[in-house]
């Protein structure tokens, strides 16, 4: 048994950047990388194209990122888990073991499923978010059930080099290779919780590295546009320590460490995860040194008995159309733009919105004091049952070139499909991971 496993995370989400993974593993020493690449809209959307074409419905970047890492992959000697296998893993490791023979490299890959519970559902489980049933929400597009370590420990003992799951927990995807390694019983809650909290603290990669923690005033982080992502070498009793590779973009202190710990948790006693109900109140972190950080402490009660399930459903299409005015009065004659299309179009879209970007389209006017700006985008959106019903919210914003106010340009019109989510939880034993392997 090693003493220390290094696990590095390349990707935090679907569209993040493809070369600090490369760089990871060609100067980080890894045992394991790690790309977190799933949200909950991302599946919808995934399941939404695997519908359209059965070979498809993995992560759009899947191709891009196999053509620049597996070589090196292979010349480092490092295990890849992601979850960009999305709605189909089985496709998404045919086509890594395509991409692989292309370059004459020999792969054995292991993809993870079971996460599909859509032919379990009948729609009248509880929303968790409105308390209804499912079925009011709208027709069901996608159910996808997390996923702990459980489901992904098979694959690992098989000697995967490349383990590709669907939907499972961001967590687990570090929490697997150190139970690999370093022998725990998944009973284990002091182990569990605590890998838990490390595999929390990587899963967004850039974020700890000081990506999203940026403010250039308050908070300023050195060479963004070089950012590095994380590795984290962790003991075989659960001591962690986070760093970068030297030379690479950004920071890791206690304050980076500390927004990632709390990203994302609602009730830090109690963070519910396939593999344990984590408490995150006993954690330490210290300042080792320059872009170092330790990780001590923590721990958890024993796995829940229900698993949680994100189901995208059918919720309409959003039209839109925006237009610019710029100069004196240009918020006068935005805001005149705006109620000119509400009153036109208000019998059939009756919870139009309408922002006005520059200056309450984040923020309502009523926080803090705004002056007025020079310039402001007009942001008109509704939704409708029909695209084409969608469409007519655009064409109005068109219409104000010549059908004023004076002085409006820029006119960009859309039509979008929406995916909406809730979630809902299932019996954990309803549901039974499989692997299957491919090699080349």
């Amino acid at each position: 048994m090693k003493e220390k496993i290094r696990i590095g995370c390349g990707a935090g989400f679907s569209g993040d950047r493809i070369e600090p993974a490369a760089i990871l593993v060609e100067k980080g020493n890894l045992d394991y990388l790690v790309l977190e690449c799933l949200a909950e809209r991302t599946i919808g959307l995934a399941q939404k194209r695997k519908a359209v074409d059965p070979t498809k419905g993995y992560d759009p970047l899947l191709e891009r990122r196999m053509q620049l890492l597996l070589p090196l992959l292979k010349k480092h000697h490092v295990k890849l888990l992601t979850n960009m296998g999305a709605a189909n893993p089985i496709a998404a490791a045919d086509k890594i073991i395509e991409i692989a023979q292309q370059l004459g490299l020999s792969v054995k890959v292991a993809a993870v499923t079971g996460d599909d519970v859509l032919h379990i559902l009948d729609g009248e489980e509880t929303a968790m978010e409105t308390g209804k049933p499912l079925s009011q929400s709208g027709e069901m597009l996608s159910a996808n059930a997390y996923l702990g370590a459980d489901a992904i420990l098979p694959a690992l003992k098989k000697g995967a080099d490349i383990i590709i799951t669907g939907r499972v927990a961001d967590p687990s995807l570090v929490v697997a290779p150190l139970v690999h390694e370093f022998g725990w019983s998944l009973d284990d809650t002091e182990m569990i919780g605590k890998a838990t909290i490390i595999g929390h603290l990587m899963e967004c990669a850039g974020q700890i590295t000081g990506g999203y923690f940026a403010d250039p005033i308050k908070k300023p982080v050195d060479a963004m546009d070089s950012l590095g992502h994380p590795f984290v070498d962790v003991t075989a009793n659960c001591i962690a320590q986070i760093s970068k590779v030297q030379g690479t973009g950004g920071i890791i202190n206690l304050a980076t460490a500390k927004e990632q710990l709390l990203y994302e948790v609602t009730n830090p006693h109690q963070y519910i995860t396939p593999d344990i109900i984590a408490d995150f109140t006993t954690v330490s972190l210290k300042q080792e040194g320059i872009d170092c950080v330790s990780v001590y402490g923590g721990g958890g009660k024993l796995k829940p008995a229900t698993l949680k399930v994100s189901v995208g459903y059918k919720a309409g299409f959003v039209g839109e159309g925006e237009i610019s005015y710029a100069g004196m009065h240009a918020l006068e004659r935005a805001q005149l733009a705006g109620e000119t299309i509400r009153k036109r179009m208000q019998a059939k879209f009756p919870d139009l919105r309408t922002d006005y970007i520059g200056c309450t389209s984040v923020h309502p006017p009523s926080l803090g004091k705004n002056s007025l700006p020079y310039e402001v985008r007009l942001r008109v959106a509704g939704k409708a049952a029909t695209a084409a019903e969608g469409s007519l919210v655009g064409e109005e914003v068109e219409a104000l070139y010549t059908n004023g106010p004076a002085g409006g340009g820029g006119v960009r019109k859309y039509v979008n499909e929406v995916v909406g989510i809730v979630s809902t939880l299932i019996d954990r034993d309803l549901i039974k991971a499989t692997v299957t392997v491919k090699t080349t």
